[in-house]
């Protein structure tokens, strides 16, 4: 009975014993990249739409062949009905069976199917670079969150330092006032600066949270599954002494960016999209060919009746065989103006695409400054608040020193305190976010890759 009590007692310890919370999921930012690029809705339905323009210049190509179709009918006549080959009416049950196999093939349609081939292959390089700059916005975006939930660990970090830091000094505090050194309302202070400083790091917390469940939401993952993240090994002095030259990117913007590569060859593909339809206002041209053969069998009639069917394989393979080809010119005189409206709108098309092409020309451009001018004033950033923190932690190190010496009054302490606190803040939001800013920088060149972060 003391044995089974003894192991009871250890199954409950085993159990509800120590309370050791369980280790996180460590998520890298290749593996949310990796993730996102393949569980992304729109990327996914951009890849889809790429095998459909694939599937669409296979088409066109395939078009410029003969087309080719076979044939057969099987009917029963029970009644009146026509032998052609006597040209008398009959009455009774007639077999019919006929069988053709018909080509034919465009020879000449004002180049409309030359025009095709090349709108459908540019219409495939466009969707191509769709793909290619929809898995860029895809990167960014995902970039941007987790370089957010990166940032909130570091100021829960900083919350965290402060509030352990506040009660310690609250415990010095109390101690002093117990003494008799220091008034009462230093420790009510205190005690108050202990409470705010809880208050943040729970705010803190709450952010982090929320930054969290906003990736899982964008990777498509399980938001109840715990997951922490991993700081690349990014070298920040590194990326803040990089040089730019802005023209020298906006030209490179011009050959990487997917968006404005897409933007031409979809100009391109409408321009021939409208030469296919002026193609169709020509005349057209086409060959022909045809080869079939019939049975006929007239039920009821002896094997003495002069009309009765000859047999299957003898009008099946030769009697009742036929040929026939020829050339086709059909010349479009009035249908309506239909291949003329069509040809307008495609022409409309056409322009409008210029004007995209154009406009995301002079945008990717604009990108590029902008992008450039944020980077030099994130760098400066940085700089400035590494050497605030340096001048806050002095501070604070003196005015703390001074505080419990009695030296200096309670505002100045906490002020000084407040003044650390946010050049900590300040200093790991400008880190991030010259982080961020040099992705920004190689998303507006259309240079962004997984590995950018890494280094």
């Amino acid at each position: 009975m003391k044995q089974l009590g003894i192991l009871m007692l250890t199954l409950n310890i085993l159990i509800s014993g120590p309370n050791v919370k369980a280790q996180n999921k460590v998520l890298t930012f290749e593996e949310a990249v990796k993730i996102a690029l393949e569980n992304a809705v729109l990327l996914n339905t951009q890849r889809n739409n790429l095998e459909y323009s694939q599937m669409q210049k296979i088409a066109s190509i395939a078009a410029t062949g003969p087309s080719v179709s076979l044939n057969s009918t099987a009917t029963r006549i029970d009644g009146n009905s026509f032998n052609k080959n006597e040209g008398v009416v009959v009455n009774g049950i007639l077999d019919n069976v006929s069988a053709s196999l018909n080509a034919n093939i465009n020879i000449f349609s004002g180049f409309n199917r030359i025009n095709s081939i090349r709108q459908y292959a540019y219409q495939l390089s466009a969707q191509s670079y769709f793909v290619d700059r929809t898995a860029q916005d895809i990167m960014n975006t995902v970039s941007n969150q987790y370089l957010n939930v990166m940032l909130d660990v570091e100021l829960v970090k900083i919350a965290k330092e402060n509030f352990d830091a506040q009660e310690k000094q609250l415990q010095q505090v109390n101690e002093m006032v117990n003494l008799g050194a220091r008034s009462s309302v230093d420790g009510y202070n205190q005690d108050a600066l202990t409470k705010g400083a809880e208050l943040k790091y729970v705010q803190a917390e709450i952010t982090l949270d929320n930054d969290k469940a906003l990736l899982a939401q964008t990777l498509l993952v399980d938001p109840v599954q715990e997951f922490d993240v991993e700081r690349p090994s990014w070298d920040v002095n590194e990326i803040g002494n990089e040089v730019l030259n802005i023209e020298q990117l906006a030209d490179n913007a011009k050959r990487y960016r997917a968006d404005y590569l897409r933007a031409v060859k979809n100009e391109q593909a409408q321009r021939f999209g409208m030469l296919a339809w002026k193609g169709l206002m020509a005349p057209q041209l086409y060959a022909f060919g045809n080869y079939g053969t019939a049975y006929n069998d007239q039920h009821g009639l002896a094997k003495t009746d002069p009309d009765y069917p000859r047999p299957f394989i003898n009008q099946f393979k030769s009697d009742n065989v036929y040929k026939s080809y020829g050339f086709q010119l059909s010349v479009p005189i009035f249908n309506g103006f239909f291949n003329r409206v069509n040809y307008v709108q495609q022409k409309v098309i056409y322009e409008n695409s210029q004007v995209t092409r154009r406009n995301v020309e002079f945008q990717i451009r604009n990108d590029v400054v902008r992008a450039v001018k944020n980077f030099e004033g994130a760098k400066k950033a940085f700089v400035v608040t590494v050497d605030q923190l340096k001048a806050a932690e002095t501070a604070l190190g003196f005015e703390k020193e001074r505080f419990n010496l009695g030296i200096t009054n309670f505002v100045d302490f906490t002020n000084a305190n407040r003044v650390f606190v946010q050049a900590e803040t300040d200093k790991a939001q400008a880190e991030y976010k010259l982080v961020f800013q040099k992705i920004l920088l190689d998303y507006a060149v259309g240079t962004l890759k997984p590995e950018d972060i890494e280094k």
